[in-house]
């Protein structure tokens, strides 16, 4: 069962004709499954069990950062999938940012995931808020100083939409929901996983969706662009959006995102069944 800021969202079995189908999320560097509920809830409203958890680390247990790594969130999300995988007919993963990464991760490592979904796929950190000193990265992280510095969040919180920038930072600064700076031994780990990411691409082989904005301030299209040559499925779609920043799925954009999100599952898995009630 979710605990805190997890959760799931599940359907009735009296609601389907046949047996149900699933989506699990990833939230992002940082961040919490907050950040992923209005997704999940348009995914839910739209026939799909979703479930969402925090990476080690992250949401309400922001205080164990520096002590988890890379291999410990793919650990978990491993755990994840292969407990909820073996309830349902076909199963997708969606995510954002490091969770986007993850998701890929996982498509390189079962042959039994029906699809995924990348939403501002990181691999780099080359988005225009990233700052010059970024080329002293690979000599700091790989000293002890990444346990003891971290760089502010950008002030845009990832967001082009001056409206919904305001309102993040009113919920970040009254609840626990996310971090407002990145540890560098969090960066650390992201950076390692986009490595390991980058290295196996070629072992996906199922349907990929990604969505990448061509103004994401954290992580440039180069990420997407590397994805969508890297992987073997016969079966691949890159939507480049035009006006948002990096947290898509609140900005601008979200509506035509998400519904982009539903197209493609729907077209790469017609319903085989009926919804009768939400």
């Amino acid at each position: 069962m979710p605990n805190g800021i997890d959760f799931e969202l599940l359907h009735t079995e009296e609601e389907y004709n046949t047996k149900k189908d699933a989506i699990l999320l990833f939230h992002g560097l940082t961040g919490s499954p907050f950040e992923m509920k209005k997704y999940g809830e348009f995914l839910f409203k739209n026939g799909y069990d979703v479930f969402c958890y925090s990476f080690p680390g992250h949401g309400e247990r922001i205080d164990e950062i520096e002590s988890v790594t890379w291999k410990d969130w793919c650990e978990f999300a491993q755990n994840k999938y292969s407990i909820l995988r073996k309830n349902y007919n076909h199963f997708f993963v969606s995510g954002l940012c490091l969770g986007a990464a993850m998701a890929i991760y996982l498509a390189e490592n079962n042959d039994d995931l029906s699809g995924v979904m990348a939403l501002s796929t990181t691999l780099f950190l080359d988005g225009f808020c990233i700052p010059w000193t970024i080329v002293l990265l690979p000599f700091v992280l790989r000293t002890i100083i990444r346990f003891y510095y971290t760089f502010p969040e950008d002030k845009s919180f990832g967001v082009k939409n001056e409206r919904t920038r305001k309102g993040l930072a009113k919920v970040t600064a009254k609840a626990n929901i996310g971090m407002d700076n990145y540890p560098l031994n969090c960066v650390y780990g992201l950076l390692r996983l986009s490595k390991n990411v980058r290295k196996n691409l070629s072992k996906v082989n199922c349907p990929i969706l990604c969505i990448h904005s061509k103004f994401d301030n954290l992580s440039s299209t180069k990420s997407a662009s590397v994805v969508m040559n890297g992987v073997s499925s016969k079966i691949k779609k890159y939507i480049e959006i035009q006006d948002s920043y990096h947290m898509i799925l609140y900005d601008n954009e979200k509506e035509f995102v998400m519904n982009s999100v539903k197209k493609f599952v729907e077209e790469i898995n017609p319903k085989e069944k009926i919804l009768e009630a939400v």
